[in-house]
């Protein structure tokens, strides 16, 4: 992955060519580098900010709260000048243009999931330009994510937030284990976060991972993956071993993954590959690791030894999202060249299908626990729930505007969270899974 960080602003002209856009909408921009006009359309405020409801929504207010109305430039005229002025990030050039003629035709316009919420109270916030994994829900009402040097938590009843873990300053270890690192870590920058099994583990530019049990105070375990100039922790995977004990896969740009113990707190696998890996993904079963990096080619390794087992060809350029199907057959791989790809363990020769996405990089990629949903995000303003019982032709297309820093189904599948980077309109959008019976089955 390329080696950026936020601080870095000329990615920001790569992949989100603003500028033309913001002389059109005056003063009254939504970029992120300007002052922007707060919507006085709002029913109410909370304590920390401004609230979009369902119902707003349904009355014609924007799900952002961008007061259109005010502005010098449509919703339309804006998303059109967006759609041919993004330019997309490449590693190999010309990458997009090359994937482009495999790609399924949707039906798009299907509604899987219905707006609930956006709350701007909460500001998610993103560091690398390549790593779009910082928002992780872990019940249809609790949600994790990374604003600014905090990992906050935010209950959407209460629409109210809470800092889990501040590094802004230092962060060391309140628990001993022998391979942890007492003396901890300082100022450490996010790059990367997962949240389950009760375990929030942050992996930071440096090589960095701080664990934290959520029902235990302080920090339980502190560890620096490599020494390398080019250590940072561009993915994680919790996932429970069938022995039940809760381990981790840290995916980092020195080339290595490494499988960490929670139960003993120590490294207990390591493996080294050709290339910088920016994402790993386990299959349901455990022993396949999906591996995809700075390489257009991914792989099956094998989760034991790291022996790879099938290359898996096909994308034009570097991948940074991966994720399993829950039935442990088909599983899905995210690519800079605009593309996620659908493939099957029973025929790896090509993926089975194609996906294209509309501005950029496929960043992003969740399945629902029952598998009836995929959710893609690209690096801004669209995210894809794809229908899979339907083979990937049914689609609904959420769109807005912001950079995503995260997207994450509820583990019950009845909510979807989506985390927007906007400097003015930085926010946490809400959706809720349409139930076409919901209310007969409350009479039943």
């Amino acid at each position: 992955m390329s080696n950026h960080q936020e601080g870095d602003t000329e990615y920001m002209a790569d992949e989100c060519e603003m500028e033309d856009v913001e002389d059109d909408m005056e003063d009254e921009s939504i970029n992120r580098e300007r002052g922007g006009v707060e919507s006085d359309t709002d029913e109410y405020d909370n304590s920390s900010g401004k609230v979009v409801t369902a119902a707003q929504a349904r009355r014609g207010q924007d799900i952002q709260g961008i007061p259109w109305n005010s502005l010098s430039i449509t919703r339309e005229r804006y998303r059109k000048t967006r759609l041919e002025q993004y330019k997309n990030y490449e590693n190999i050039p010309g990458s997009g243009d090359k994937a482009g003629k495999d790609c399924k035709n949707t039906k798009k316009g299907c509604s899987f999931y219905d707006f609930r919420k956006n709350s701007r109270s909460i500001k998610s916030t993103i560091l690398h330009f390549q790593l779009r994994n910082l928002v992780w829900a872990t019940s249809k009402h609790d949600v994790y994510l990374l604003s600014q040097f905090s990992i906050m938590h935010y209950s959407s009843l209460t629409c109210k937030s809470s800092e889990v873990l501040n590094v802004s300053g230092h962060v060391a270890p309140s628990e001993k284990h022998p391979e942890s690192l007492l003396e901890g870590f300082t100022h450490t920058q996010v790059s990367t976060l997962a949240v389950k099994e009760k375990l929030l583990v942050a992996g930071g530019f440096q090589g960095e991972l701080i664990c934290k049990h959520l029902d235990r105070p302080g920090v339980s375990f502190c560890t620096r993956t490599t020494y390398d100039d080019n250590a940072i922790t561009n993915a994680i995977d919790i996932y429970a071993s069938p022995s039940g004990a809760v381990h981790f896969t840290a995916s980092n740009n020195d080339s290595g993954v490494r499988d960490f113990d929670m139960e003993k707190f120590q490294l207990s696998k390591q493996f080294r590959f050709p290339w910088p890996v920016n994402h790993t993904s386990l299959s349901p079963d455990g022993k396949l690791l999906l591996i995809v990096g700075d390489n257009p080619e991914g792989m099956l390794v094998d989760s034991q030894n790291g022996k790879t087992i099938v290359p898996l060809s096909g994308h034009f350029d570097y991948s940074f999202a991966s994720s399993w199907h829950p039935d442990g057959v088909t599983f899905s791989t995210g690519n800079q060249d605009k593309t996620c790809r659908i493939w099957d363990l029973r025929n790896l020769s090509k993926s089975v299908a194609v996906l294209k996405s509309n501005l950029g990089a496929i960043r992003s990629i969740r399945y629902s626990s029952d598998g009836q949903y995929m959710v893609v995000a690209e690096p801004a303003d669209f995210v894809h729930v794809y229908d899979v019982k339907s083979g990937y032709e049914k689609e609904q297309e959420i769109d807005f505007f912001g950079e995503i820093s995260g997207i994450s189904f509820s583990p019950d599948t009845e909510s979807l969270f989506i985390g927007v980077w906007d400097r003015t309109y930085g926010s946490l959008l809400e959706y809720g899974r349409r139930r076409q019976y919901s209310y007969l089955d409350s009479l039943l």
